[in-house]
């Protein structure tokens, strides 16, 4: 049989088989710092690593947490196949667990906001924001993001593939992933317009008035102050229609926020 290819041909693999080809993605460093197991379970045998995988899908769900019951996942991504057979990286997080948790994620009668997407739980953006986090972050991340990508080019490797795609959810997601040598695909005009209208005069800096928390006048330096102007609304519109891809081995010298601070 030939070595799969895709997300597809994976999920055609017995259960044991799908687990040693998609834990290729989980770094190292991070299993060495929550001392968990290549067999993902705890000492008394509890499972941390659930997989939705189901043989005929074109994508995959991975959540594995540090301890069993945990609130949080430690890692959660979705990944799924592109038209022709890519990778895609819908959504990658991860979460420090020993961090204070803010409740973006959830409204207090607990409906769920998809990250502030669809609903807002302002009170507890308001801490997060305080707290320096960027919106989505329900709790601080781990700073393993190039371990992170260094572990996903080697399992997009181990698939025949030399590169991938990604989709962020956030203005902020957008630049780290430039400084880490991604290229657009589609959204660097958008990309471009943003940093214009953040100028001294522009559209979204007139914008900066302190009505909100999220508006500050000083945001429009920020990596994180834009994303949270943003996600408030200033553009008129959500921050969507931007996908990014990254060549295994090289980085792309896009910039479209020259001179950032976070």
């Amino acid at each position: 049989m030939s070595s799969p290819r895709s997300i597809a041909s994976v999920n055609l693999l017995p259960e044991n088989q799908k687990v040693a080809i998609y834990r290729r993605f989980i770094p190292d460093k991070m299993m060495q710092l929550f001392n968990i197991s290549h067999d993902f379970q705890d000492p008394q045998g509890r499972d941390l690593l659930t997989m939705k995988c189901r043989s005929g899908s074109t994508d995959v769900v991975l959540d594995l947490r540090h301890k069993f019951g945990a609130e949080d996942p430690l890692l959660y991504a979705h990944l799924a196949d592109t038209m022709n057979g890519q990778i895609h990286v819908l959504l990658y997080i991860v979460n420090d667990p020993a961090s204070p948790r803010f409740d973006v994620d959830r409204m207090p009668d607990g409906t769920p906001t998809k990250f502030g997407i669809f609903k807002r739980n302002i009170e507890a953006e308001k801490l997060a924001l305080d707290a320096g986090l960027a919106p989505g972050q329900v709790r601080r991340g781990l700073r393993l993001l190039e371990d992170a990508i260094n572990s996903f080019e080697l399992f997009v490797t181990s698939l025949g593939h030399d590169l991938y795609f990604n989709e962020p959810l956030y203005y902020h997601n957008a630049i780290i992933f430039e400084r880490y040598g991604f290229r657009y695909q589609q959204g660097r005009r958008l990309m471009e317009n943003i940093h214009e209208g953040f100028q001294p005069g522009g559209m979204y800096f007139e914008k900066l008035d302190s009505s909100t928390p999220f508006r500050r006048p000083r945001f429009a330096n920020s990596i994180r102050g834009r994303s949270w102007a943003l996600h408030d609304g200033v553009m008129g519109k959500p921050y969507s229609d931007v996908t990014m891809y990254k060549i295994v081995g090289k980085k792309a010298e896009v910039d479209t926020f020259p001179g950032a601070e976070w």
